[in-house]
């Protein structure tokens, strides 16, 4: 059965869960939103580690860790990003990585927001 995951994260005041989770499966989305509910405004590197931390701890809160992601979905404004990028990530993730597939696209809903992503995990000690 769906349940919303309490992050800790703040309201963006949109119809949205920060993570749901069904059984062992947690599926998340993530941007570089701060404690305060706001966009870090910024270079991608810094956006790229406050959206990683966003998920550890929404991982945390679920359960499980960082190792328990199976796949991330990246969408990013500016594919000359994917080297920074790359770098957190791999600071972040240790191998065997998540399976992960990235887009450029023109536009993130928030104004300043470079980086957003969507991950799908497995906690095998959740059963609800």
């Amino acid at each position: 059965m769906r349940q919303e995951i309490d992050t800790g994260l703040p309201s963006l005041g949109q119809p949205f869960s920060w993570a749901v989770g069904d059984g062992p499966m947690v599926y998340t989305s993530h941007g570089p939103v701060t404690a305060e509910g706001k966009i870090l405004q910024g270079d991608i590197t810094a956006q790229t580690r406050l959206t990683l931390d966003n998920l550890r701890r929404t991982m945390e809160a679920a359960g499980g860790s960082l190792d328990d992601v199976l796949q991330v979905q990246l969408y990013l404004l500016d594919v000359a990003d994917m080297k920074p990028v790359d770098a957190v990530y791999s600071e972040v993730f240790r191998a065997p990585y998540p399976s992960r597939s990235t887009a450029v696209v023109a536009a993130l809903v928030a104004p300043g927001m470079r980086i957003e992503l969507l991950a799908t995990a497995r906690i095998a000690s959740r059963t609800a």
